[in-house]
C-alpha cells in the first residue's frame, strides 16, 4: 500500500469545479495517463492483483481489498488498453482477472464472496460487476478460464439471488438464506440491481444460452415496476446523493433494451430526474461518479436515438467530472460544501475517466454505443 500524506491539500489537477467548458482534446491523453499510473503504481492494487475499496488519504491507508472493486478494475484496465494499446494495461487487466478466478472465486460454493474471508456474505451486485469485469478481459484475451468462471457465476446468481418477485441483494453464508432487506440502497432489491443483471444479458449474447437472457428480462421487468419509488428515498441531501449513484445503475441497466418504447421512456424520465436532484443537492454534497454516470447515460441515449443531447448540461457535467481529478491522477470520490473528501476512489476514477473519453469521442464524431463497454 502506498503511503498517504496526512492533511495534504486536496487539489484538482484539471478543470476547476465551477468552470463550465468542454474537456480539451489535447488534455485527454494526460488525463488517461495520470489515472492509469495511479491505478498501476499508487498501491491501490496489491501485488497479487486485488484492489482496495479506496484510499483514505488523510489517514494514509487503504481500505481492504474488495472483489467487487477488483472486478471494476479489470473493466477499467481493459478500457485503458483499448484506448491506448499500451501493453502495461493489458498485463494489468490479465493480472486482475486472474486474481478473481484464482483467489477470489470460491469453486466450492460457486460464487464470489463479498470479501475473501470464511462465510463472507454474497452480494448480487458484486457478482454481476465481477462477471462483467471478467468478460471485458476475456474479449481481449479469449482466455477460456475467464469465460468459464463468468458462466458459472452467472448461473449461481440466478440460483442464489433470483426469487419469484425480487432479486435478493445479499445472501448469508453458509446457509444461503437471504439477508433481511433494509432501506439502504445496497441492501434493498431495487432497480439498481439491473446494472449487475447486465452480466446475464452479456452472457446470453456470448454463449447463446437463453436462460441468461430470460434472467435479465426478469430483472428488467422488476426494475421497470419499482424504479419510480426509488427517488428520493431518503431524508437528507447526503443520502439522496448516494441514491442518485445507485439510480445511475438503473439508467445503465436499461440500455440493452432501449429500443423498446417503455424502456426508452423510462430512460428519458430517469435522466431528467437524476439531473434535477443532482443540481438541487450538489451545493451540499456532490459525488463525482453521479456526474459521470449521468453524462454516460446522456451520451448513450443520444447515440441510440432515445433522447437528443442537452449539450449545455452535458458540457457542465464533463467539466465537473474533470475537476475531480487530483494531482496524483485519481478522481476524488466527492465534495461537501466545496471541500474535497479524503477518498481516492478507483471506481470514481473508472467512471469519470470513461465519461471523459466518451464525451471527447462524441464531440469528434467517433462515439460508438457499445453497451458492453460500460464500466
Amino acid at each position: 500500500m502506498a503511503p498517504g500524506i496526512a492533511g495534504a491539500p486536496r487539489r484538482s489537477a484539471t478543470i476547476p469545479h465551477l468552470h463550465v467548458s468542454s474537456v480539451r482534446p489535447s488534455s485527454l491523453p494526460r488525463v488517461l495517463a495520470a489515472a492509469g499510473e495511479w491505478l498501476l503504481h499508487s498501491g491501490i492494487q496489491d501485488a497479487d492483483g486485488g484492489v482496495a475499496r479506496y484510499h483514505v488519504s488523510d489517514a494514509g491507508r487503504n481500505k481492504p481489498v474488495s472483489n467487487e472493486i477488483t472486478g471494476y478494475a479489470a473493466s477499467t484496465y481493459a478500457m485503458l488498453y483499448e484506448q491506448t494499446r499500451e501493453q502495461k494495461y493489458l498485463d494489468a487487466a490479465v493480472k486482475t482477472a486472474r486474481f478473481l478466478v484464482e483467489k477470489a472465486w470460491r469453486k466450492d460454493i460457486g460464487q464470489f464472496p463479498f470479501e475473501n474471508s470464511p462465510d463472507a456474505p454474497l452480494y448480487f451486485f458484486d457478482c454481476g460487476i465481477i462477471v462483467r469485469g471478467l468478460l471485458a478481459v476475456w474479449r481481449l484475451t479469449q482466455e477460456s478460464r475467464l469465460l468459464e468462471v463468468a458462466v458459472e457465476c452467472g448461473q449461481g446468481m440466478a440460483r442464489d439471488f433470483l426469487a419469484g418477485d425480487a432479486i435478493h441483494p445479499i445472501v448469508r453464508m453458509p446457509g444461503r438464506e437471504p439477508a433481511p432487506y433494509e432501506r439502504r440502497w445496497s441492501r434493498e432489491p431495487g432497480c439498481l440491481q439491473l446494472k449487475s443483471a447486465m452480466a446475464w444479458h452479456e452472457l446470453g449474447d456470448i454463449t447463446g444460452d437463453d436462460r441468461f437472457t430470460m434472467w435479465y428480462e426478469r430483472a428488467l421487468g422488476m426494475a421497470l415496476e419499482n424504479h419510480a419509488e426509488f427517488l428520493p428515498g431518503a431524508g437528507t441531501p447526503e443520502e439522496v446523493m448516494d441514491r442518485l449513484h445507485a439510480y445511475g445503475y438503473f439508467l445503465e441497466g436499461l440500455l440493452p433494451r432501449v429500443k423498446r418504447p417503455r424502456c426508452a421512456q423510462a430512460l428519458r424520465e430517469a435522466i431528467a430526474l437524476e439531473a434535477k436532484y443532482l443540481r438541487e443537492i450538489r451545493g451540499v454534497f456532490e459525488r463525482s461518479d453521479v456526474n459521470a454516470q449521468l453524462l454516460r447515460a446522456r451520451l448513450f441515449a443520444e447515440a441510440l436515438g432515445v433522447l437528443p443531447l442537452d449539450e449545455k448540461a452535458a458540457a457542465e457535467e464533463a467539466s465537473v467530472v474533470a475537476g475531480f481529478q487530483l494531482e496524483n491522477g485519481c478522481f476524488c470520490f466527492g465534495r461537501k460544501a466545496e471541500r474535497l473528501m479524503p477518498f481516492d476512489n478507483p471506481v470514481s476514477t473508472a467512471f469519470c475517466l470513461q465519461a471523459l473519453v466518451l464525451w471527447q469521442q462524441r464531440n469528434e464524431g467517433k462515439f460508438e454505443a457499445r453497451i458492453d463497454s460500460i464500466i
